[in-house]
C-alpha cells in the first residue's frame, strides 16, 4: 500500500511517499480503506519530536512509529477476530494511528459509524478537534449566560469550541487572525479579535471562562481578566519550550490564585466519537474543511497547518 513515511524526526522533508504491507488486523481490530485522514498539529509534534518530552514514548532517536496521521473516516474492508459492532463495508470515522495511508489499522472502540449526511473529508476533519472542544467544555462546566473566550479560534479545536460553546447557551469571544474574522463569525461568535492588534489578557476581570489553545499566554496575564472563582483551560501551546512545549507553563498553575486552572489532556473516548457523530449528523456541529490535499502533498499539507494559512481543518486524501 502507499503511505507517507519518516525515518528520522525533522520538519516536512523528513516525509516521503512510501511503499509499505498492508496491515491485518488483530484482536478487537478493524481494517479501514482509508476515503481522509484529518491534519493536526498533533501530527507535526509527532513528526518532529517536539517537544523533546513526547520522545520518550515515541523513540529517543527516531520515531518507532513510521506513518503519520491520527483522524481517519473510510471503509472497513476487514474485521479482526472478537469484533462485533463492525461489518466489511461499513463507513466509519474516528481516531487511528498512521491513517496518512492507504489502509490502517484500529481498535474498533476508536470507530464510530459515519453519518450517511456527512461526506469522508469532513467526517475526518472533526474527531480529535471535536473530542477534544468537548472534554475541554465538561472540564469548565455549564457555561451558558457566561463570558467565554475561546483563542485560536480559527483552527481545528478552536471552531470546535466556538460553535458548541455557542450552542450552548455562552457569550463568545474568539481571538484569531484577522483573516479569519468572518470565518469565526460564522461559527457562532459573538465578538471576535484580532491578537496581532489587540491583547485579550489586559483590562479588568471580565471573562468567566477561557479557553486557551494557542498563543502560550502565561497563566498569570490570564488572572489578570478572569473573574474571581473563573476558569482557565490550557490546551496546546505551540510557542512552548523545546523541552516541556506546552506542559511547561501548568506549572505556573499549580498555587491557586483565584481561579480554577486546568490543564486540559484530551483522550480518544468512544462516547465522545458517538456524540460528534451526532452532532454532525443533526447539523449542530459544522465539519470545517478548508482545503483537500492528495496524499502524495502530506508534507504541504502540515506546512499550511504550521502556518495558520487556513481557516478551520485540511485534510488528505489517499
Amino acid at each position: 500500500m502507499r503511505a507517507i513515511v519518516q525515518d528520522r524526526y525533522g520538519d516536512s522533508e523528513v516525509l516521503r511517499a512510501g511503499e509499505l504491507e498492508t496491515p491485518e488486523p488483530g484482536e478487537g481490530q478493524v481494517r479501514v480503506a482509508v476515503r481522509a485522514a484529518g491534519v493536526n498539529m498533533a501530527d507535526w509534534h509527532l513528526m518532529t519530536g517536539r517537544p523533546l518530552i513526547v520522545r520518550a514514548v515515541l523513540g529517543f532517536r527516531a520515531p518507532k512509529t513510521r506513518v503519520r496521521g491520527q483522524d481517519v473516516a473510510g471503509v472497513i474492508d476487514a474485521v479482526g477476530p472478537g469484533v462485533t459492532s463492525f461489518t466489511v463495508g461499513d463507513d466509519v470515522f474516528g481516531e487511528a494511528s498512521g491513517s496518512f495511508a492507504e489502509y490502517v489499522v484500529t481498535g474498533a472502540d476508536r470507530l464510530v459509524r459515519k453519518p450517511a449526511n456527512v461526506s469522508f473529508e469532513q467526517a475526518a476533519a472533526t474527531p480529535m478537534g471535536g473530542y477534544t472542544a468537548l472534554q475541554a467544555l465538561r472540564a469548565a462546566g455549564n457555561v451558558a449566560g457566561l463570558s467565554v473566550v475561546v483563542t485560536g479560534a480559527g483552527g481545528g479545536v478552536g471552531s470546535a469550541l466556538v460553535q458548541l460553546a455557542h450552542a450552548r447557551g455562552a457569550h463568545v469571544t474568539a481571538v484569531c487572525s484577522a483573516g479569519k474574522a468572518d470565518f469565526v463569525r460564522s461559527l457562532g461568535a459573538d465578538e471576535v479579535v484580532d491578537y496581532a492588534t489587540t491583547d485579550v489578557t489586559t483590562g479588568a476581570p471580565r471573562f468567566d471562562v477561557v479557553f486557551d489553545f494557542a498563543g502560550g499566554r502565561r497563566v498569570s496575564h490570564w488572572r489578570r481578566v478572569i473573574v474571581p472563582r473563573g476558569v482557565l483551560v490550557l490546551g496546546g501551546d505551540e510557542n512552548g519550550g523545546a523541552i516541556l512545549g506546552p506542559l511547561g507553563r501548568s506549572f505556573s498553575s499549580l498555587i491557586p490564585r483565584g481561579i480554577r486552572v486546568i490543564t486540559l489532556m484530551a483522550s480518544t473516548r468512544p462516547d465522545d466519537l458517538a456524540e460528534i457523530a451526532r452532532l454532525l449528523a443533526d447539523g449542530e456541529l459544522n465539519a470545517t474543511v478548508a482545503r483537500s490535499y492528495p496524499l502524495a502533498d502530506t508534507a504541504a499539507a502540515i506546512d499550511d497547518l504550521r502556518a495558520a494559512r487556513y481557516p478551520g481543518k485540511l485534510v488528505v486524501v489517499p
